[in-house]
């Protein structure tokens, strides 16, 4: 139980500082990767796989 909190805690921080990395970033490419990256962390804080 304290470990999938403690895995949900670090994937929703790389996932906030993905989302902090898409926003900022000003080429299209770099934007789109991180957008890619963010689908799957969005599902694994959910838990769903």
């Amino acid at each position: 139980m304290i470990i999938t909190l403690i895995y949900r805690l670090i994937v929703a921080f790389v996932l906030f500082l993905t989302l902090w990395n898409l926003f900022t970033e000003k080429t299209l490419n770099k934007q789109m990767n991180a957008a890619l990256v963010i689908i799957p962390l969005i599902l694994r804080v959910l838990m769903i796989k």
